[in-house]
């Protein structure tokens, strides 16, 4: 089950939720056929429960909002991006421990 401090992201909340958010925010791009993104998933979830008022957390499906995946170039999920101020400032694909993902977040990575 998805964690209740995980943001659906579709084309109409992406500008606001993400693009306009004062706090950084981790995008999950991912897709329901993908087993990867399932691999993912609850360590994405973790992690938001984990960061809440610190990092903003959302999950955006790539096959429902396929002109923010295009805008952004995503080409394989799970693919994770972290924005702050408006812009891209990280990104991942691939799966990754709960450890890696925080580092990847914080920019220590």
């Amino acid at each position: 089950m998805a964690s209740k401090n995980v943001i659906q992201l579709n084309e109409l909340n992406f500008d606001a939720e993400v693009l306009s958010s004062k706090e950084p925010v981790l995008v999950d791009f991912t897709a329901t056929w993908c087993a990867p993104c399932k691999m993912l998933s609850p360590i994405v979830d973790q992690y938001a429960d984990e960061t809440v008022g610190k990092v903003k957390v959302a999950k955006l499906d790539i096959d429902e909002a396929r002109a923010i995946s295009a805008k952004f170039g995503v080409q394989a999920v799970p693919t994770l991006m972290v924005f702050q101020g408006g812009q891209r400032t990280r990104q991942h694909t691939g799966v990754m421990r709960k450890d890696q993902l925080a580092r990847f977040v914080s920019g220590e990575d």
